[in-house]
């Protein structure tokens, strides 16, 4: 955020913090200190998973009755249960938000969150206030999940619901993709520092006249919600600017533009209704704390009133539309046709109402048809007519119903989709044909022969590129992969386009002098596979310098992508603050840099020696950025050789810090002499501090273990290289 200017903008993604805070901000622990661990069940890399590691969910998902369970679906959204009755008789809009709270974790900043692997099941999400009774959703869901078993995930299920309970509806979708993977235990995922939920008081997390900005990589602008507060900034409805300011934030964080912001509020607001019967303070714990009788079940306050309406979720009360359970243009209609005044539910939530509402336009009962009940607005709905650009979005669709029809479609499959990664992953019947920016499309590419391989390789290893600059040029492109929302990689080669070409971790001028030489001498390869084939050629003859014969193995078939497939904005996330594996750091953090190496370690999909292995290998190749030499432990950079670990780990070193660096970079000088040996930084101390990195480094070190530790970073390199090619 500019202080000056109170606008928010990108930078760092790690400022705003008053001091050196954690990755990984309150554990499901530390909110539920006394539910039942599992973790030691986890240790020694046991899997959670009951399916096991052979299981191919995509064969499964294909394999699976689709139109069935569609129309399973179907008949569920007006089957109501004595036990949770749907409102107004039809259990559709209940699937939306079910879905919708599914996929709207998902951000931008790191691409963690979304519906991809079924998270809402588990804490925190499962207990998260905007979550209320989402656990009735998930609980009415199971026979069908029952009846169809492992040929649907939870995650697809809970995408899919909500699909067939807009279609059911009458509403417009753009398609449906399947293939998201369940797992078995709760992600680590950042999601704040704050110790309190929304529902306790806490403010809105964007306070401009105090400097204080939304944290990245989070989205959400209050602990427990998925996007804004819908009473206002930290509850306050008359904060007009404040409220626009904070949807126009989260939701861009969440991938989402103006237009988008509208169709999805006014689309998914077109359906159902808030609830506020009762005061929140009447009702039971969230379901991680509550008791064991009542299997998974929580924010209730007595069995007996399950099933007669006494409903509080966001604590706002009643529909927005007079029409709840059908596609129609009422949304914009009473938003702007009416002037409203402000309110407050039964359970004393700030709302808006119409003024001299006609009987018409006022909503069903969703208990008693025969019964009519004022609408009401949202102080988020409510920015959609006092914001000038939402407005203006707003009569639009309101004039055009076909093309609210698009954009919501669109919308939601984006919002559902996003987090999926290339269209390639995308399963069954209903996969839309067109190719969407978002979904960073790329060419299909063709396998090179392997002859033609052969002979590039040769080449570019006799073009006078060291073997260093060969390395860092590969890890620019592969580097950038994401497991989290499988976005980056090096399928596209975008590393040759803007943005990437010019991010200061990519040493720019060498980089673009790398790529010249590599394009060419690639003849017919695709730029994509070339920079690959010349990173594996590389560490092929690094390692065959330091005595190792070693082949790195190397699957062709990327594509290149070109500028216009290419949006530059969104790739802009992905450039690394940090990146341990090349000493890169733009500047100091309030996140220690080693736990920032972990993360980008963990987006890779690397394990703990996977990642010790690939710095220690990088650092002997003098794949540093900027060629500072820091980690640099060897007298024969080039070599792949373990000389890292054994010069790190070595007695006769003292190491202390730079002064005036803030303990981001130290001296290894010889404790004897005094000399000054090795410049380093705390990504590669912590190898020798960190007492279980140190346990990994030692086994690198040790006589002996030479060629295992080759053998574990050409896997893990191969990993990396391998990942993005869809």
């Amino acid at each position: 955020m500019d202080m000056k200017t109170g606008e928010l903008s990108g930078g760092c993604p790690f400022s705003g913090a008053d001091s050196v805070r954690s990755l990984h901000g309150r554990t499901n622990r530390d909110w539920w200190p006394d539910a039942l661990q599992l973790d030691i069940l986890g240790q020694g890399g046991k899997s959670p998973d009951p399916l096991g590691d052979d299981f191919n969910y995509a064969e499964a998902f294909n394999a699976l009755d689709y139109d069935a369970l569609k129309a399973d679906l179907t008949a569920l959204m007006t089957d109501s249960q004595p036990w949770w009755p749907a409102d107004y008789g039809h259990y559709g809009p209940f699937f939306i938000r079910m879905a919708w709270h599914a996929a709207g974790t998902y951000r931008t900043g790191d691409g963690r969150g979304g519906s991809s692997s079924g998270q809402q099941r588990f804490a925190p999400l499962n207990s998260w206030p905007d979550n209320g009774n989402l656990d009735k959703a998930r609980r009415l869901l199971w026979p069908v999940k029952q009846k169809y078993g492992k040929n649907i995930s939870w995650a697809d299920l809970f995408i899919l619901a909500g699909n067939v309970a807009i279609e059911s509806m009458g509403g417009p979708v753009f398609g449906f993709g399947g293939g998201r993977a369940d797992v078995y235990e709760p992600e680590t995922v950042y999601w704040g520092t704050e110790d309190k939920w929304v529902d306790e008081g806490v403010a809105t997390r964007i306070i401009p006249d105090e400097g204080k900005a939304l944290d990245n990589p989070l989205a959400a602008i209050q602990m427990g919600l998925i996007y804004v507060n819908p009473e206002g900034p930290g509850g306050d409805p008359h904060d007009a600017e404040g409220m626009a300011r904070d949807m126009r934030e989260t939701f861009s964080r969440m991938a989402m533009n103006d237009e988008e912001t509208v169709a999805l509020t006014a689309g998914g607001h077109a359906f159902g209704k808030a609830h506020g019967a009762k005061p929140s303070d009447t009702f039971g714990g969230s379901p991680e704390s509550e008791a064991l009788a009542l299997q998974g079940f929580g924010w209730l306050n007595d069995k007996d009133e399950i099933g007669r309406g006494n409903i509080t979720t966001s604590g706002i009360e009643g529909a927005w539309t007079n029409t709840p359970t059908q596609w129609t243009g009422d949304y914009f209609r009473l938003l702007l046709d009416y002037d409203y005044e402000l309110v407050q539910s039964p359970a004393g939530a700030n709302q808006w109402q119409p003024i001299d509402q006609k009987e018409e336009d006022m909503a069903p009962d969703a208990r008693d048809p025969s019964k009519k009940v004022p609408t009401m607005m949202t102080t988020a709905d409510m920015a959609l007519k006092r914001d000038p650009e939402y407005r203006k979005i707003s009569e639009r669709f309101r004039n055009d119903q076909a093309a609210l029809d698009d954009a919501f479609a669109r919308a939601w499959f984006k919002l559902c989709h996003r987090d999926m990664g290339p269209k390639a992953r995308y399963q069954g019947p209903e996969v839309p044909s067109e190719d969407l920016i978002w979904q960073d499309p790329v060419p299909e590419g063709s396998t090179p022969a392997n002859g033609a391989v052969a002979d590039f390789k040769s080449a570019i290893l006799e073009s006078g590129l060291s073997v260093s600059e060969l390395v860092k040029a590969a890890w620019a492109s592969a580097g950038t992969y994401r497991n989290s929302d499988h976005r980056g990689g090096s399928n596209g080669a975008r590393v040759r386009l803007a943005p990437q070409k010019d991010w200061a971790a990519n040493d720019p001028e060498e980089l673009s002098k790398v790529l010249g030489k590599i394009d060419e001498l690639r003849g017919d390869i695709s730029m994509a596979d070339a920079i690959v084939f010349a990173g594996a050629a590389a560490v092929e003859k690094a390692a065959s310098d330091a005595g190792f014969n070693v082949s790195v193995p190397v699957t062709g078939g990327r594509g290149d992508a070109s500028d216009e497939q290419t949006d530059a904005e969104s790739f802009e996330p992905l450039e690394p603050f940090a990146d341990g594996f090349r000493n890169y750091l733009r500047t100091k953090a309030t996140v220690k840099t080693e736990e920032m190496l972990v993360d980008r370690a963990h987006l890779l999909g690397l394990s703990t020696p996977e990642m010790t292995a690939l710095v220690g290998g990088m650092r002997a190749l003098g794949a540093v950025s900027g060629n500072t030499g820091h980690g640099v432990f060897t007298d024969r950079p080039g070599q792949l050789t373990n000389d890292f670990f054994v010069n790190l780990l070595d007695m006769a070193n003292e190491w202390k810090p730079v002064d005036g660096s803030q303990d981001e970079e130290f001296v290894g000088s010889d404790r004897a002499s005094g000399e000054e040996k090795w410049r380093a930084t705390r990504v590669d101390l912590v190898f020798g501090s960190n007492s279980q990195l140190r346990a990994v480094a030692e086994v690198f070190a040790e006589n002996g273990n030479e060629q295992k530790f080759v053998d574990t970073f050409v896997s893990a390199w191969t990993k990396v290289m391998e990942a993005g090619r869809f």
